[in-house]
């Protein structure tokens, strides 16, 4: 691992240069992942957990390039409008959003939970022209009063007096042109641009492809611009890994949201840009997922904390046949040493990796790779290939050396150009030299190996010492009592702020809060110990794992 004397970090994975194709500013990811997968063309690409439909990479490609004409021919989509898409996961989530951005459109995903309010307030900031959603959520769609594309068919008799063209999926689907040919080769891709994408001369950091929206480090939700070179160079940055290894395409699960930045490039596009076959679940389900493990022979699962401390907690599972698994792989938080301990001590035959991303840098910053040798629990690996990383100081903003705690910046081809119309919020979180500035507090050991240990404005403040939520939520986790847990800071008049705890309690388990003080009391510094400590029933989570911190803060704050 290198670093020059601004202590800039950089990977010690092979170069990503000669996996990216020429002119790669103005390639279309969907081209690229055509050429990719051409030589699959019979294999299955896409499996629906529920019904077993398949599609494979020739039907893929095929309903991709339908989807495109139709949109652009039947719906009058232009270069650089806008539709979102508003539903949970299943293959045609895929094939829409590709679709999507093979037209020249910008697809903006939306949390099929979202409220009216929250729904209409992304609709309105990206300025959303049709929508892709389910019949499920048609009430929440409805008043948007814009054209509306069903996914799936259901009960639409509530849809009856739209006055909104509604369309079904499947038409789309119909042929009405001739799939032009795929190009011969990655280098090409350039000249092959789909034609409404040509004239981008004025977009300077690529085309446009997605919004997908992140609170990012200001703490309001913004569109986060990734181009077709975000994704691309992406999804080399895992592949690479898999082509290391020297495997053959193999079998991936999806319950992670598509929505979410992790589920929809890091495992969808990602996977099938490898040849993988991708199996697709509408939502978790931990016995559905061991049950699709055992019926498709799955070989990686990609988590959020809360499903590997869920397989922590629940003990070995013996009743379905899981020795196709090789990996599990999480992301999103920080995930506590003794929790990837028990993992990987029930399933000793499967690899347990970290890995660290933002919406911001495509999903991908770092990931562990067993074949450099052993890599610390806690750690989330060393950057992937492509990818500078540098650590600074939070109040001077200098470089630190290894083993300082700091912000953690980087830069590489994954990093977006910038927030949608948001000039402001991208000055503070992209510099002139082309870091993101992330918001999180970690640092790099002196092998390269990077460490995340919260979030900068989630720290709490104590007499001026800094406490790290996540480490107490490490520890009160590694207790065979608690389920779940969240630390927040507590407003106090001497102290400025003391860190305080909600914990989820086992079924059986007689905690008291001060038996669980004094198990922290145990093992941290006296500015770390807790002070208060509740008991709750669950802690608010988004869909892809990450404790909603700041919205417990501001309801405890509200009573004061």
């Amino acid at each position: 691992m290198s670093k020059d004397g601004n202590y800039i970090h950089r990977s010690p994975r092979p170069p990503i240069d000669n996996q990216i194709p020429l002119n790669s500013q103005n390639v279309s990811m969907v081209d690229f992942l055509l050429v990719r997968t051409r030589p699959f063309s019979n294999q299955s690409a896409l499996i629906d957990a529920a019904s077993g439909r398949s599609l494979t990479f020739e039907e893929l490609h095929s309903s991709i390039r339908r989807v495109s004409r139709n949109l652009i021919a039947r719906h009058g989509i232009k270069k650089r409008d806008v539709i979102l898409i508003f539903a949970p996961n299943s293959i045609n989530f895929m094939v829409a959003f590709l679709g999507i951005v093979d037209s020249g459109a910008i697809a903006t995903t939306v949390n099929p939970h979202y409220t009216i309010y929250e729904l209409r307030k992304q609709v309105d900031d990206c300025g959303a022209t049709l929508v892709f959603t389910v019949p499920e959520l048609w009430d929440k769609v409805r008043d948007l009063n814009l054209p509306t594309i069903m996914l799936s068919t259901g009960n639409m008799r509530d849809a009856a007096d739209a006055s909104v063209p509604l369309t079904q999926f499947t038409d789309l689907l119909e042929e009405a042109f001739e799939n032009p040919p795929i190009p011969d080769q990655c280098d090409n891709l350039g000249v092959t641009l789909r034609n409404n994408l040509n004239d981008d001369n004025d977009d300077k950091d690529g085309v446009t492809a997605a919004l997908l929206y992140s609170s990012g480090t200001t703490g309001v939700n913004k569109g986060v611009v990734l181009t077709h070179m975000n994704f691309i160079s992406s999804s080399v940055m895992v592949m690479m890994e898999q082509d290391a290894r020297g495997e053959a395409p193999n079998v991936w699960l999806c319950f992670l949201p598509m929505f979410h930045i992790s589920g929809l490039c890091n495992i969808a596009f990602t996977s099938l840009c490898m040849g993988n076959t991708l199996v697709v679940m509408a939502k978790f389900d931990m016995e559905q997922m061991f049950m699709l493990v055992e019926r498709y022979k799955v070989n990686n699962i990609f988590m959020a904390p809360p499903i590997m401390i869920a397989l922590a907690k629940q003990g070995k599972v013996t009743r379905f046949d899981l020795s196709s698994l090789g990996r599990f792989i999480s992301g999103a938080a920080p995930l506590a040493k003794d929790i990837i301990d028990e993992v990987a001590s029930l399933y000793p035959d499967v690899k347990v990796i970290q890995g660290y991303g933002l919406t911001e840098s495509c999903g991908i910053i770092s990931l562990v790779n067993p074949l450099m040798g052993a890599i610390p629990n806690g750690s989330t690996g060393t950057l992937v290939s492509g990818v500078e990383g540098k650590v600074i100081h939070t109040d001077t903003f200098k470089p630190l050396p290894p083993h300082q705690l700091g912000e953690l910046c980087f830069r590489g081809p994954n990093i977006m150009p910038g927030y949608f119309n948001n000039m402001e919020a991208t000055t503070i979180t992209l510099d002139l030299e082309g870091w993101l500035h992330t918001g999180d507090l970690g640092y790099f050991d002196n092998e390269g190996r990077l460490y995340i240990v919260d979030r900068i404005k989630e720290l709490i403040k104590y007499k001026g010492f800094q406490v790290a939520p996540a480490e107490l939520e490490g520890l009160l986790l590694s207790h065979p009592e608690i389920l779940d847990a969240v630390v927040v800071p507590l407003p106090d008049d001497q102290a400025g702020e003391v860190p305080i705890a909600y914990v989820v309690r086992s079924a059986q388990s007689s905690l008291t809060e001060k038996i669980v003080q004094k198990f922290i009391t145990q093992q941290v510094s006296p500015f770390k110990r807790l002070h208060k400590v509740s008991f709750v029933t669950s802690v608010p989570k988004s869909p892809s794992g990450k404790i909603l911190r700041r919205q417990i803060i501001q309801k405890l704050r509200s009573k004061f």
